[in-house]
């Protein structure tokens, strides 16, 4: 995705991500241009469980259901382990680019797998620490991509959900 324009919108609770998403696919956004962040770690008695059949992730686990439904809806489903934040799951292309950060070839200093991820996509460094802080708060980050009209109506749909914040991130130079 050579774009760099993103509405990013933050949600308390998986209820309230997961009704923004139906709220985005009802208006007609493309879901293959949605990622989704989010930790499900609380397993207390509960098995977890990640697997991949074909080109998507099964998950077992406190949220199962949740993450479950939202694989046929996105591009690309990953689990990842990101020291300072910790287990994180990852719906989307922003995949493509957390997996890149890792690979080594957008390094950028002193940011997470996650925080370079969100950097290359054109998000500021400072709204990348409160993205961060939000997901190690058991938040969850909802990523619409795309050229700058889409990303702005995809706001415009994200504030009327129950987002905790909702921003834009378009670029200037394109």
């Amino acid at each position: 995705m050579s774009e760099k324009n993103s509405a990013v919108a933050v949600f308390h609770t998986h209820t309230e991500a997961e009704n923004a998403i139906k709220t985005l696919q009802k208006s007609g956004f493309d879901m293959k241009k949605l990622s989704i962040v989010g930790k499900d770690y609380h397993t207390d008695e509960h098995v977890v469980g990640y697997y991949t059949v074909g080109d998507r992730m099964k998950y077992w686990g406190k949220l199962g259901t949740f993450w479950g439904g939202l694989w046929a809806l996105v591009l690309s489903s990953a689990f990842f382990l990101i020291p300072g934040i910790g287990p994180v799951v990852v719906g989307g292309p922003l995949v493509l680019w957390i997996v890149t950060v890792l690979e080594g070839t957008a390094l950028i200093g002193g940011l997470s797998a996650l925080g370079g991820a969100l950097y290359s996509i054109g998000i500021p460094r400072d709204s990348i620490l409160k993205y961060e802080t939000s997901i190690r708060e058991s938040k969850f980050l909802l990523v619409a991509h795309g050229s700058a009209e889409e990303v702005r109506q995809a706001k415009t749909i994200l504030e009327s959900t129950q987002a905790e914040s909702s921003h834009l991130h378009v670029d200037q130079a394109g």
